[in-house]
């Protein structure tokens, strides 16, 4: 058995939207389900027919052996779990919250756990909260795509909970996960893995290759649901850092010397000293192409100007334009140090942070470079071990 137990780094900021969601689900199973479960069906209930009716039931049934069988429970999740061909809004949301027993809850609240504060800390809770509802309904969504005259509720939040898996996996393949092996009795033991390797795992092996072999209900388990949601996971980052790179890539308004601002005027203007004015035509530029045709030391100069007067800002665009468009360049180690830098001064934006250090370990061969990129890494260590207080760079 591999069960992940956690993960590493984490933010510095209470993932307060995750601890929301873990304590509704928590609260439904206590106060709902637990008590359901202990209860027979009222036998004047209209639900009790329709129920019987979709399980196959007919003629007349004693109530004794309706409730050997069935428990309030059952009940509330076929009114309020979500069956393909009774499609309703409010199941497609509800059944979110609703689980089939312990530990089909614990075992989802613990993946929320693990995997939930970096992609709240990364959307910002709000976005968080709307994304996870998105990623429930798109997941739920999915599965009926393959069993679309299914009158078997389908309950559980992994759905959402694989939305926010892939977000990870696309945002922080660097993170690493401690898993818990046990393989008794010749291995016991945990391991910290890649990220990446371990949602790799999840999807594949746990899911794709399941639902493949078995189908979308087969083993009761909703696989095609936990594909579903995790590929809108991917979709949202897609989408989200498109939107983001059109921000950054969007003109700098400001530049007004005499001398129009072109690729050629800036060389110019860093060799006069005006290092503010050749960052303004820099950002003003509107396409990569002209962005390109600044050599790239200039510009990593003019990253490091504006770091050193403290506009962190227009620097972490100057940084992440030269990351996105020149991915082959000399000196991109010291464009994802310059990022790193920066994000580490925003306690938001930490987790981003430590990749692009690592980004930065990997391609240097600069000792300087590498030394600063660890002197970052050892900076996030130390705030995680001092439990989230912010250190100031």
């Amino acid at each position: 058995m591999l069960m992940p137990i956690a993960d590493s780094p984490n933010p510095p900021t209470p993932p307060r939207i995750t601890w929301l969601l873990i304590v509704l689900n928590l609260a439904v199973y206590l106060f709902v389900t637990l008590p359901s479960s202990w209860r027979p069906p009222a036998i004047d209930s209209p639900l009790l027919v329709e129920y019987l009716r979709s399980i196959g039931v007919q003629g007349p049934v004693s109530y004794a052996r309706i409730a050997e069988q069935l428990t309030a429970y059952d009940l509330l999740v076929f009114k309020y779990g979500f069956r393909p061909a009774a499609f309703s809004v409010t199941t497609l949301f509800s059944s979110i919250f609703m689980h089939a027993g312990f530990f089909h809850l614990a075992g989802n609240m613990l993946f929320l756990y693990i995997f939930g504060d970096n992609v709240e800390h990364r959307l910002g809770p709000w976005k968080y909260l709307i994304a996870y509802l998105f990623f429930g309904a798109v997941a739920t969504l999915f599965f009926a795509l393959f069993a679309p005259g299914s009158l078997v509720p389908l309950i559980g939040a992994s759905g959402a909970i694989s939305g926010v898996m892939g977000c990870y996996f696309l945002w922080f393949p660097r993170n690493r996960v401690k898993v818990f092996v046990f393989l008794f009795p010749f291995i016991i033991t945990t391991l910290m893995i890649p990220a990446r390797w371990v949602l790799g795992f999840y999807l594949l092996v746990n899911n794709l290759l399941p639902f493949l072999t078995t189908g979308s209900q087969g083993s009761g388990v909703a696989y095609g649901a936990h594909i579903g949601g995790f590929i809108a996971g991917l979709g949202l980052v897609f989408v989200f850092d498109r939107l983001k790179l059109a921000r950054l890539t969007k003109p700098a308004a400001g530049w007004t010397p005499e001398t129009p601002c072109s690729p050629q005027a800036i060389p110019q203007a860093v060799a006069a000293g005006e290092l503010a004015g050749a960052s303004q035509c820099y950002l003003s530029l509107s396409h990569a192409d002209l962005r390109r045709a600044v050599a790239p030391e200039i510009v990593l100069l003019l990253g490091d100007y504006l770091l050193g007067v403290g506009d962190y800002q227009a620097a972490l665009k100057i940084f992440r334009r030269f990351i996105a468009e020149r991915s082959n360049s000399p000196g991109l180690d010291r464009a994802y140090l310059g990022a790193g830098k920066i994000l580490l001064r925003q306690p938001r934006y930490v987790t981003s942070a430590y990749h692009y250090f690592l980004s930065a370990l990997d391609l240097t061969s600069d000792p300087e470079v590498a030394a600063e990129a660890r002197a970052g890494i050892a900076r996030i260590e130390e705030l995680q071990r001092r439990g989230g207080r912010p250190l100031v760079p």
